[in-house]
């Protein structure tokens, strides 16, 4: 059937015949059809009858199943944003009766598995939310059409869907944070797993009795153990998502020692290699075991004190070590000669059910330990019986089970038969180096999938809690080992050597580890015969596990020890014992013991051969830790990485090229390059030709990489300009307009932009005061009410730093051009306004009291930036406040803004941006105005308290804000950013003037003003209170 559709989507009314016309479009193999009838449905899916209509045509078992397949995709994606009654556009409440209504016989009787699957997880998400309260007999009708399956002939293919519902149901309210809907499952639970128990036993009954008598309805045999099997995975979930405590339940514990005898039967028909089971047959065998396998580590993890409690735990936990310990016979390699190649089919890979089942037994003994040690904590209520059986399920596994004699049993196995390499990891060493590496140093749940994994933390684990018990036998076998340096048994040494590197924190004062480096492992890694490369690949681990926990080991023989191991000459040193070395060096760097001058003979050669690794290796996973190891190196080794800069950075412009799409690699190499720029300091500028542009590519925001690469561009960009000399400016200056995008209210980059504009208005005061036409319009934005107070504050640093840089450049003249365009794009009026905002907020009181938007740090630089106006004229002050605020008198303007300002003053708590307001508000003195003069009590108190705190003692000759020599002010290793700042700083007033005198001046410039010394006395200083005129008196200054 083709069909077209040929009208726009808005055009075309929702029908059964035309939404059936649209899915046959979007599912066609036409690119046009399906872009046009994808629009189409996309237009549909907010009209109402939209998701009743797609499930009308689901039912239909007569039509194409590419169409009802898409239909019922669009319908479970549908419940996820329209069924919640606050989603706009949601469905309505009579056509989600019609839903549900239609839901479950519509899936019970689906032919197609894949459909139905679909169709149940559908089901699955709109129980999660009507259940119980607007479906409140969800549950129930899949368990009566369950039972009603299993109980009438002929009606397989129902029973099979509704267990699959039923699967999908529990694992949808099992994942559930809300705890009504666990709660609601936990109800349900005990009906379901009556109806689910007795169809697994009879389907489990029924294929096991014709195994062993040999039955002839091969057939049905068959499909009762695919339905035991799919039965066994809804058990499987309920048994844990269903009870907190299972061992209070008679059914719960009735059906675990079920499953277990079930599980000790199986494992006897899946362990006998001369049963005449045909391969699928054993396959479905297995994976019951695996289901019920998983079951009780589930168990163990989320039930630890139910599980403990359950009849015969002890016994279980017990019987899978027997199985694990039997498994460790043959589990290690005996050889160290790689088996033949793989032949390339996945089966080989596949894990073998023993294997399988002994990994789970790791697993819920180290759960068990757990639940003994480091029990879960809870915020959630606990009753006096859940506090009682949780103190005696870890009181039943100490005793009866974790002993300290099993403890040492466990331990010794572990590092004799798991800590060994398989014949597949040897194999996989030798054609897949760098995959083998990638999954040995997986991520943290690695241990979750693999035996040697699991069997180191489980070791571990031990160590701590048995410390004082394990520590001896381990320190025996060890010393044994590593005397024995003619000992060929290079995987007993592996072991055990990956023993002490894994207990270095518990082991690290009872061992000579200096004497074993010195003597043992500088010997071993010397050693060039066959096999050798596994313990140099382990000497690397060990030393990158015990150099950050131990002092005083013999660092320059650490290094040349790597220096050695990333040698690609010497025949033992393969790509894997290289890349686990270059790996291992950053741990060996990290420590604060590190110290370059005995690292320096060793830094040329190991930085060679870490950069030639880099380029050497394929995988983006392993270029990104060697990359990794190389930031630290650079961060580590700082300036004196100089000399190795032009080797470093030779090498990045190819790994750029390779990285292509992986941009993950792009900003490992963008992090390289930030590390290096810092570290290199005044070298940086040799280097803009290859930095620079890609800074420009990265943050451009027409770039397709920029939302991958802006962050680690945007730290290499502040470093470069920190690291600018003046003299470089004009290279810099090109990256300025992609900032202004970037300043923007709630973006990410907002911080990082703003502190960049800062340090080009250091770096090029000039240039970017030409631009204030464009930095201001974007900043005044910054300024509104709804803006985060933070970015606020950043603004008007900014801003205050412009009128630093314009008052240092031209003077008054110059500041005055800068407070016109202020007051152009009205960046002062929003700093008034929010001033006006906090007065009118601070003149109330009470439950009623109005808040103001404006925080106290930004009302503070508020008034830094009026006070640098003041500073520098008075007049210029004066002059701004009238043409910001044209429609009030300027008495009244100045009169509330001072009002303020001393009001204020006690929460200034920066001593230099208090000395600095004081500074402002004396120097409005010299206005002589009735508006100052009347704040003379408000200026005698903030003098009062300033002079105190910034002069130690009454005698002190000048305040301790002031500066003599501006190279004293200059530090060890100082950046180009760091001079200019220093070289702003110290001509700053408030590092210039000394306040006493300048308090002096300008108090006697008012009693001259006044008419003389009486005149001032009975106009001005009668309304003093005393106390405030004696404490100033103290001061001396007049």
């Amino acid at each position: 059937m083709s069909f077209a559709i040929e009208v726009a989507g808005e055009a075309n009314p929702l029908s059964i015949e035309t939404l059936y016309h649209a899915l046959v479009a979007a599912s066609s193999s036409n690119p046009q059809q399906i872009k046009t009838g994808a629009q189409q449905l996309e237009n549909w899916e907010r009209q109402r009858g939209y998701y009743s209509s797609l499930q009308t045509i689901f039912v239909d078992t007569s039509l194409p199943v590419e169409v009802r397949y898409l239909c019922i995709i669009q319908l479970k994606n549908g419940i996820d944003k329209y069924w919640r009654r606050t989603a706009s556009n949601a469905v309505t409440k009579d056509e989600k009766y019609l839903i549900r209504s239609r839901a479950i016989e519509g899936g019970m009787n689906e032919p197609d598995p894949r459909l139905a699957l679909q169709n149940a997880l559908m089901i699955a998400k709109i129980i999660r939310h009507e259940f119980p309260n607007s479906w409140p007999d969800a549950i129930s009708s899949i368990v009566s059409n369950l039972r009603q399956a299993s109980q009438s002939s002929g009606t397989q293919l129902r029973l099979t869907r509704a267990l699959v519902i039923l699967l999908e149901v529990i694992k949808e309210m099992s994942t559930a944070r809300i705890e009504r809907t666990r709660t609601s499952l936990q109800e349900a639970a005990l009906e379901v797993l009556q109806v689910l128990g007795k169809i697994y036993l009879d389907d489990f009954q029924t294929w096991m009795t014709f195994f062993h008598q040999s039955g002839a309805d091969e057939g049905g045999a068959i499909e009762s153990i695919e339905h035991s099997l799919l039965a066994l995975r809804v058990l499987r979930r309920l048994l844990v998502a269903g009870w907190d405590y299972p061992n209070r339940s008679s059914e719960v514990r009735d059906c675990c020692n079920l499953l277990t005898d079930h599980f000790r039967d199986l494992l006897t028909l899946a362990a006998d290699d001369s049963s005449s089971l045909h391969e699928n047959t054993r396959r479905l065998v297995e994976k019951h075991l695996r289901q019920i396998a998983k079951l009780h580590v589930n168990q163990a993890r989320s039930q630890p004190a139910g599980f403990a409690l359950l009849p015969s735990s002890v016994q279980l936990v017990s019987a899978y070590w027997n199985l694990v310990s039997r498994f460790g016979e043959k589990y290690g390699s005996q050889n160290l000669t790689a088996p033949g190649s793989s032949n390339g089919d996945g089966d080989d890979y596949a894990t073998p059910i023993m294997e399988y089942l002994s990994l789970k037994g790791l697993l819920l003994l180290r759960a068990c330990v757990k639940m003994v040690f480091n029990p879960a904590q809870t915020f959630k209520y606990q009753h006096a019986e859940d506090k009682e059986e949780k103190a005696q399920s870890r009181q039943i596994m100490k005793e009866s089970l974790l002993t300290e004699d099993f403890a040492q049993v466990v331990m010794q196995t572990l590092v004799t038969r798991f800590f060994i390499f398989t014949p597949r990891d040897l194999r996989d060493w030798e054609e897949q180096p760098e995959e083998w590496q990638r999954r040995e140093e997986g991520e943290d749940d690695i241990w979750d999938f693999s035996i040697r994994s699991c069997a180191e933390k489980l070791f571990l684990d031990l160590m701590i809690n048995y410390k004082e018990r394990l520590i001896q036998p381990l320190l025996s076998v060890f010393g044994a080992v590593a005397e024995d340096l003619e000992s060929n048994d290079i995987f007993l040494k592996d072991s055990v050597y990956g023993a002490i590197g894994l207990a270095a924190t518990v082991l690290e004062d009872r061992i000579d580890f200096g004497s074993f480096l010195r003597k043992t492992l500088a010997q071993e890694v010397q050693i060039n015969q066959p096999g050798y490369n596994i313990l140099r690949r382990r000497v690397a681990i060990v030393l990158g596990q015990w150099l950050p926990v131990k002092d005083g080991l013999d660092r320059p023989l650490v290094y040349q020890i790597f220096q050695h191991m990333l040698d690609k000459s010497s025949p033992p040193n393969d790509l894997i014992v290289r890349i686990t070395a270059g790996r291992q060096l950053k741990n060996i760097i990290l420590p604060f013991e590190f110290k370059f001058e005995e690292f320096k003979p060793y830094a040329a050669t190991i930085l060679y051969r870490l950069l030639a690794l880099i380029e050497e290796v394929e995988l983006s996973e392993t270029k990104l830790a060697l990359l990794n190891t190389l930031t630290v190196l650079i961060q580590n080794v700082e300036i004196q990485i100089a000399p190795f800069a032009d080797q470093i950075i030779s090498c990045l412009p190819s790994l750029w090229a390779q990285a292509g799409a992986e941009f993950l690699m792009k900003q490992s190499i963008l992090g390289v390059l930030s590390s290096l720029i810092l570290a290199i300091q005044g070298d940086a500028p040799k280097y803009h030709r290859l930095v620079i542009p890609l800074i420009d590519s990265s943050v451009d925001i027409n770039s397709e990489t920029r939302i991958y690469l802006l962050e680690d561009a945007l730290d290499l960009w502040v470093n470069v300009l920190q690291q600018t000399p003046s003299t470089a400016v004009s290279e810099v200056i090109p990256l300025v307009p992609h900032l202004f995008p970037m300043l923007e209210a709630g973006s990410d980059t907002l911080r990082k932009a703003l502190e960049i504009t800062e340090t080009y208005v250091y770096l090029a005061p000039t240039q970017m005061l030409a631009s204030t036409n464009m930095i201001l319009t974007p900043l005044r934005r910054l300024l509104e009410p709804s803006v985060k107070r933070e970015a606020s504050g950043l603004v008007l640093s900014v801003v205050e730093l412009l009128m630093q840089s314009a008052l240092e450049l031209g003077g008054v003249e110059a500041l005055t051009t800068l407070v016109s365009q202020l007051l152009e794009f009205d960046v002062l009026q929003a700093i008034l306004a929010g001033l006006h905002n906090a007065h009118v907020a601070n003149q109330t009181t009470g439950p009623h009291r109005l808040r103001t938007w404006l925080g106290v740090l930004a009302e503070t630089d508020c008034f830094s930036l009026l006070a640098r106006l003041t500073l520098a004229s008075p007049s210029l002050l004066i002059d701004a406040i009238a043409a910001a605020i044209p429609n009030e008198q300027l008495e009244t303007s100045i009169g509330w803004i001072l009002s303020e300002w001393f009001r204020h003053f006690d929460n200034i708590s920066h001593p230099e941006k208090k000395k600095l307001n004081c500074l402002a508000l004396t120097a409005l003195l010299q206005t002589g105005q009735p508006w100052i003069m009347e704040h003379l009590q408000d200026l005698m108190s903030v003098w009062t308290e300033v002079v105190v705190e910034l002069y130690d003692d009454i005698e002190r000759k000048d305040d301790c804000l002031v500066y003599w020599d501006v190279e004293a002010l200059k530090g060890p290793s100082e950046t180009a950013e760091e001079e200019r700042v220093r070289k702003l700083t110290f001509e700053d007033p408030v590092h210039r003037l000394d306040l006493k005198p300048f308090i002096r001046e300008h108090m006697q410039n008012a009693i001259n003003s006044s008419g003389g010394n009486e005149a001032f006395q009975s106009q001005w200083v009668v309304n003093v209170d005393e106390i405030v005129l004696r404490e100033f008196g103290k001061l001396g200054v007049i």
